[in-house]
């Protein structure tokens, strides 16, 4: 179980040990900008007091055509068929394109991603990164809304001629450091694999100008308040920072008071997320036998569901099951791979997948269109993650329903939860069989038949055809080579790839050297094989006093011109006939007599 799939009751009435205000205000360590004073506005529940803006901000635009941000910009929002900008967008563009510092609060949905994106991109257009030093970051807490960023941000980036890597866990760190070794403008990371590509000296931070923390609550809930504090301070002092999130709690209290200065704040709905499109259900089951028989019917309905459960292996076990009873399931957990969750995720928007069994690991940053139906099969255990796997429905305007199903033993922690998200949701007792589930949820009994999804297999390439034999590795294998001094006459292939026929009785002549002339060549062909006196290998030593070693018989017309009489066959052929020094006798005085002058 990865560290955010964790279902830990949260510690409501307890502060955060170590984040008080007093240690917060007068750590001396942070951005080093001089952060001025601010009022604190009254903190409504677990939110931490927001700071109260000393500068006026900019009043908020309802067209994208009154920002100042580059025609190619404008021109791709046209394309994209986004016209008006979100409550959140219009409030936060003015002041970031200004280079302000942001704080912003919206549900999930609601536009957060072009409020700091179309921003980030417009300041940063015009500029070349170098290799490994991008020019503006987003720090996101999974691989999921890492990969939502990047997808969102792309047709704008390419538009203004910027570069987007993306750096996240569970993938290849090798390409990931190719990608900023070639240079990125923007980088989309998670802090894990972003600090471990920084130790490995594949990236800095120094040049980072405009650094965004998206879902920042979440960073900290996971843990990585350390990591992310470590990153920040290694961008650039006076830098830009805007931090954006569905939910503003005391974790990110001290993120707010270390690195932002002067911010705007803005807010588009409470902490709690009511979305008036949203109608948020809670049905009571009897028992685990009778949950598990709705939750089934729940997943055959005619249409898309995700379906949220506490561990890894409930998903998988739920999936398997729902697969047994003719529903198109698949899991979606930290446990799989990357590769494997983009792909679970590609065959849910394309349908291939009807029911997504999922952990808290899509509760964020995982955008399908027209989906309208989210069910809590284990309701969550703080009312944060109830918000953001509600906010995988009725996005962007669009209408949905959050459906949570709950065991008589889990009644009070519900009532509780949703007393805490400030949601009044409408209870109903219901059974597998009953008729006020179908018209909540559509759900209706399974075809019964087992489904098997497909898995793609990757394409195998194809071998590579071996063409004819040449060079020393050819045809020279089976024949005689040029090094072999006790080799029987036979036919060769040297490396230039022609045939040399051997020369002279058995075990006179040689095989071919690596020139590949004919005749009983050395190593440089026929005008060097030939002609040259014998040349003792390493182990033979001739004796003191004996006469110098004579020349051997021509390879080639050249040679045989410059070098009459008997002799070796260079470095590759055997001992000539009757040659001095030679380790065999010579053949029969006829052939001698034919080689003399």
């Amino acid at each position: 179980m990865t560290r955010f799939e964790r279902q830990d009751r949260p510690n409501r009435n307890r502060p955060a040990k170590g984040r008080g205000t007093d240690r917060a205000a007068s750590n001396p360590r942070g951005s080093g900008r001089g952060t001025p004073r601010r009022k604190a506005a009254p903190a409504q529940g677990g939110e931490f007091a927001l700071p109260e803006t000393l500068t006026p901000a900019l009043p908020a635009v309802d067209l994208f055509d009154e920002l100042d941000m580059p025609a190619a910009l404008l021109k791709t929002l046209a394309a994209q068929g986004v016209t008006e900008p979100f409550p959140i967008q219009g409030a936060t563009l003015p002041n970031s394109l200004a280079g302000r510092d942001i704080l912003g609060r919206g549900r999930t949905g609601s536009g957060k991603t072009l409020a700091f994106g179309l921003a980030l991109l417009a300041r940063t257009a015009g500029r070349r990164a170098q290799p490994h030093a991008p020019l503006a970051m987003v720090l996101v807490p999974t691989r999921e809304l890492a990969q939502q960023v990047t997808d969102a941000l792309t047709p704008y980036a390419t538009s203004v001629n910027l570069r987007v890597a993306t750096v996240v866990g569970g993938m290849s760190i090798s390409r990931q450091a190719g990608s900023l070794r070639r240079g990125a403008e923007v980088l989309v990371a998670t802090p894990g694999r972003l600090k471990d590509l920084i130790e490995r000296g594949d990236c800095r931070l120094d040049e980072v100008a405009i650094t965004v923390l998206d879902e920042a609550d979440q960073m900290a809930d996971m843990g990585f308040m350390p990591q992310v504090v470590a990153l920040l301070k290694q961008v650039e002092p006076d830098g830009q920072r805007m931090l954006f999130s569905a939910t503003l709690d005391k974790n990110i209290d001290r993120l707010v008071k270390m690195f932002l200065s002067d911010p705007v704040v803005h807010s588009v709905d409470p902490s709690a997320g009511a979305v008036t499109t949203m109608e948020h259900h809670v049905l009571h089951v009897a028992d685990e036998t009778d949950k598990k028989a709705v939750a089934t019917r729940i997943a055959a309905r005619d249409g898309r569901v995700i379906m949220f459960v506490d561990t890894k292996r409930a998903a998988d076990r739920f999936a398997k099951r729902l697969l047994a009873s003719g529903v198109r399931a698949a899991a979606l957990h930290g446990g799989r791979s990357q590769p494997q969750r983009n792909r679970t995720l590609d065959q849910f928007k394309n349908g291939q997948v009807t029911a997504l069994v999922a952990t808290n690991v899509a509760a964020r940053g995982i955008h399908v269109d027209d989906l309208d139906l989210v069910v809590n099969v284990d309701p969550p255990t703080d009312h944060k993650d109830y918000l953001h796997r509600g906010g995988r429905t009725a996005r962007a305007g669009e209408s949905g329903s959050v459906v949570t199903l709950v065991l008589p033993e889990e009644k009070r922690e519900m009532t509780r939860l949703m007393a805490d998200a400030g949601i009044a949701p409408r209870t109903t007792r219901v059974k597998s069989s009953d008729e006020e589930l179908s018209r909540i949820t559509g759900a209706r009994e399974p075809s019964g038949v087992a489904i098997v999804i497909e898995v793609p297999q990757p394409t195998q390439p194809a071998p590579r055809a071996r063409g004819g034999a040449s060079g020393a590795s050819g045809a020279a294998r089976s024949g005689s080579r040029g090094r072999g001094r006790r080799r029987t006459s036979g036919t060769g292939t040297g490396t230039g790839g022609s045939t040399a026929q051997a020369a002279g009785a058995p075990r006179a002549g040689g095989g071919t050297g690596r020139g590949g002339a004919a005749g009983g060549t050395g190593r440089g062909g026929a005008a060097r094989g030939g002609g040259g006196g014998f040349r003792p290998p390493p182990r033979f030593r001739p004796p003191r006093g004996a006469p110098p070693p004579g020349p051997g018989p021509a390879g080639g017309a050249a040679a045989a011109a410059r070098a009459p009489g008997g002799g070796g066959a260079g470095r590759a052929g055997a001992p000539a006939p009757g040659g001095p020094g030679g380790r065999r006798p010579g053949p029969a005085p006829a052939a001698a007599a034919a080689s003399g002058p």
